[in-house]
């Protein structure tokens, strides 16, 4: 997927959090997105959560709370959002390039 500043793919135009478990991104290019929040945590990859030589996951999903939750979203640039969550991480950053990928990983793949 090729990205840029005003790439549709990768472009929010909304950004809402929809009760206490999904966090909705609605694109330029007209499709909705609805994200699992404790997914999108165990999703992070900042060097606290990734290693940043090897890639490797450093974070334990059994240490993350089933019932973790936003308590805070800030865009960062016109590129990324940061959240912050109820276990006090909050130290990454979600490129909105990145969210799309894990949106498209996540959507039923449809018969060609």
């Amino acid at each position: 997927m090729s990205s840029s500043p005003s790439d549709p793919a990768t472009t929010p135009t909304k950004i809402e959090q929809q009760g206490s478990r999904s966090l909705g991104i609605t694109w330029a290019d007209g499709v909705e997105t609805r994200f699992d929040v404790r997914a999108l945590r165990l999703a992070c990859g900042c060097a606290q959560c990734v290693d940043e030589w090897t890639g490797a996951g450093r974070l334990d999903p059994a240490a993350v709370p089933e019932d973790i939750h936003p308590l805070r979203i800030e865009g960062v640039g016109r590129y990324a959002i940061q959240i912050e969550w109820s276990d006090g991480h909050r130290a990454g950053i979600y490129p909105f390039r990145r969210l799309r990928e894990l949106a498209d990983e996540s959507a039923p793949q449809q018969a060609e």
